[in-house]
């Protein structure tokens, strides 16, 4: 089924996210010459590691999205002010409404609709708006989740989550944080794929499918 969509938008709420919770289907759709848009929304200049430079995401995303081999060109960057998207909603709804004119995707890739990340929740809620004629799948990040739907797998080759890794070890300023262990993030691949038969997935919840 993935072979049916040509044109993905991943919603990132802040850089990394997109990576963290579909880094591996992202490698596997430009494998398969998929065109694929990366939108970030916040470079979180407020929450940078003291003595790095605040523009430091800027830099690592713009390094990982290479990595994953996405066009210079189909990296798009925001700068809402990290953890008050709530109060920038109509802001952000429009900007996802020009999106959608302008890229018309036919699969958008955004935060689960069980995340309690207040920034998260907002894009997962203004996405389902702007996008609402489209595929939507929800990206599974479990710290920030209570809950979550495996209603959809994707299956991945170990290059795929290789690539993840590597994407994700751009991201320098965020080493450290638990999430970010190498063997956590490719025990989980393993465990997706346990549940699914295979070595490697990575799991999404179902908030809208259309088939055509």
């Amino acid at each position: 089924m993935i072979e049916a969509f040509n044109r993905v938008l991943i919603l990132a709420p802040h850089t990394d996210d997109g990576e963290f919770g579909c880094g591996g289907l992202i490698a596997r759709l430009i494998e398969q010459g998929k065109e694929v848009y990366y939108a970030a929304f916040s470079l979180a200049e407020e929450s940078v590691p003291e003595g790095m430079p605040k523009d430091i995401l800027l830099t690592e995303v713009k390094k990982a999205t290479n990595v994953l081999n996405i066009s210079p060109n189909k990296l798009l960057i925001y700068r809402y002010p990290v953890r008050k998207f709530s109060y920038h909603r109509q802001e952000i709804l429009e900007d996802l409404v020009a999106l959608n004119r302008k890229i018309s995707p036919d699969l958008v890739l955004l935060p689960s609709k069980y995340d309690l990340h207040q920034d998260h929740y907002t894009i997962a809620m203004e996405g389902l708006r702007a996008f609402k004629f489209t595929t939507i799948l929800g990206y599974e990040l479990p710290w920030n989740n209570i809950s979550f739907e495996t209603t959809c797998f994707v299956h991945l080759e170990k290059r795929h989550v290789d690539k993840k890794l590597e994407a994700l070890k751009c991201y320098r300023s965020q080493l450290g944080r638990r999430y970010s262990d190498e063997s956590y993030i490719a025990g989980l691949a393993m465990t997706r794929g346990v549940q699914v038969g295979v070595d490697y997935a990575e799991v999404f919840n179902v908030i809208r499918w259309i088939m055509k």
